[in-house]
């Protein structure tokens, strides 16, 4: 899980790794890089609270397509505030959308947000969220109408970001952020306390950001 937690003394690569995540995004390469194609598809999601985050995973089918491999979606997530900055820029509010392929290769993408004008997917989503001690929930959900309109996407290799912060993940990030109201991020800081990791060291990792 890519979840953020408090990171115990014993905690070996959250201490010890030399790949982690999140990040600072300051300086990308930029490069030809897959076109990501998006095969979501609307239908029910497990939703609950588990103390740290509300979690929603999905029914199988929804996949993304990069270069022709298969990520199947798996669950995603929300981050306050977003974890992996841009140029120093730390987002309020971040939604982890977490996959894997069929060789168990984990790939998280990242959708920052800014305050601004009111997320209409985010409208019709939060208030079905559960607090926390309350039962698992059912909801239809429409992944897609998450993503952002444009397709570029900063890359980097990471880590999971809570223990064992197990490295080896492929992190996407959207370079396009969206928006959400301040009601909206009020209601979400009203069930969510701030749940991020601090930004890692990149130690000589190269990010790369699509053309």
């Amino acid at each position: 899980m890519l979840l953020a937690l408090a990171l115990p003394a014993h905690a070996g690569l959250c201490e010890s790794g030399r790949q982690q995540s999140p990040v600072d995004i300051v300086a990308p390469q930029r490069h030809t890089m897959p076109t990501l194609r998006f095969d979501y598809r609307a239908g029910p999601a497990r939703v609950q609270h588990d103390g740290h985050t509300v979690r929603l995973r999905v029914a199988a089918g929804s996949r993304l397509l990069i270069g022709g491999q298969p990520y199947a979606l798996q669950q995603l997530h929300f981050h306050l505030p977003g974890g992996d900055r841009l140029r120093g820029e730390d987002f309020p509010m971040a939604m982890h959308l977490l996959h894997k392929s069929r060789s168990g290769q984990l790939l998280a993408l990242v959708l920052w947000f800014r305050l601004g004008a009111e997320h209409p997917a985010l409208a019709r989503l939060l208030p079905e969220l559960p607090a926390q001690g309350e039962a698992e929930r059912r909801l239809a959900l429409d992944a897609a109408a998450l993503l952002p309109g444009e397709r570029g996407y900063f890359a980097y290799t990471g880590s999971l970001t809570a223990p064992p912060c197990t490295e080896g993940v492929q992190w996407l990030l959207a370079q396009q952020p969206q928006t959400l109201s301040a009601a909206q991020l009020q209601r979400l800081a009203s069930l969510i306390a701030p749940n991020a990791r601090a930004p890692q060291p990149l130690n000589g990792r190269a990010v790369r950001e699509s053309l």
